[in-house]
């Protein structure tokens, strides 16, 4: 471990949201989000993020014919004193039938136990969209079913699949996260089926359950390709969509059945299932 960290923070003026979009497209790790600000930190530099947040602010200026300002403060900071605060806030979570708790924490009697250290992988289960996917994964995935994780991150998703009995396939296309989930998978005593760098075009195969947990632009960009690799009657589950993207989503996948949508604050899982004849078969 490096004696100092990188700190990034970003206050826009205006358009938080899409502000929080585009930093999560550029950054995969965890990013947190305050009142006004957003908050990056890595052990490399980040000013290369920093340029493209300004830069980004001068194209939405462009785009809505009005001045949108961003401030970015970088900052370079001892790890030791990250870490420490960083194991004191992260604290287990339950959802639904799972119990998410870092390895310095206790398991919990009767309740399906994940051990996720996020340190470098995005999906602790703290973040709406990583809730939102294993609610819906807790309710929809059962045993001998096959799944699909694309842009898997820490694994969580993929390994609470495999607990339920599932077979999964993974891929992300951050070299960091496929090694962290990797060692997830271990640490947690099971394993993917199949784990590889990119995205949904490494796999051929079809799956009961496609699981993509991105941001909004990413999932229409690659709408094609996820409704492919999903069996007919099969089971969509697609969430880091914000609120003011869901009818943009709902149009790229409006020829899917929506069976449900969870809503956590602004963030929106949508839960899709592939109907063999709405889809000609």
């Amino acid at each position: 471990m490096r004696e100092t960290y990188h700190e990034l923070k970003v206050t826009p003026s205006a358009e938080f949201e899409l502000f929080q979009d585009f930093l999560m497209t550029v950054f995969q790790d965890t990013i947190e989000i305050g009142k006004k600000s957003l908050i990056l930190r890595s052990e490399d530099p980040l000013d290369e993020i920093a340029w493209g947040a300004k830069s980004f602010a001068e194209a939405l200026s462009e785009k809505f014919g009005r001045r949108i300002n961003v401030q970015t403060q970088l900052s370079e900071k001892r790890n030791e004193d990250w870490v420490a605060k960083y194991r004191e806030a992260i604290r287990p979570v339950e959802i639904g039938e799972f119990y998410l708790h870092p390895s310095w924490e206790s398991p919990l009697c009767g309740k399906t136990n994940i051990t996720i250290d996020p340190a470098l992988a995005f999906g602790s289960g703290h973040h709406e969209t990583t809730a939102g996917c294993l609610a819906a994964i807790g309710k929809r995935v059962k045993k001998g079913q096959t799944l699909l994780d694309v842009g898997c991150g820490s694994g969580v998703l993929g390994i609470a699949a495999s607990m339920l009995g599932a077979t999964v396939d993974a891929c992300d296309t951050d070299p960091l996260a496929v090694e962290n989930a990797k060692k997830n998978f271990e640490i947690n005593g099971c394993a993917p089926r199949n784990i590889w760098l990119g995205s949904v075009g490494g796999t051929k195969g079809c799956y009961d359950v496609v699981v993509a947990n991105i941001v909004a632009d990413v999932l229409r960009m690659i709408a094609g390709d996820l409704k492919r690799r999903a069996k007919n009657d099969g089971i969509l589950i697609l969430s880091g969509i914000l609120d003011s993207k869901e009818d943009f989503i709902e149009e790229a996948f409006g020829d899917l059945e929506l069976l449900e949508t969870i809503a956590m604050n602004e963030w929106r899982t949508k839960i899709y299932r592939k109907n063999k004849e709405k889809n000609g078969g």
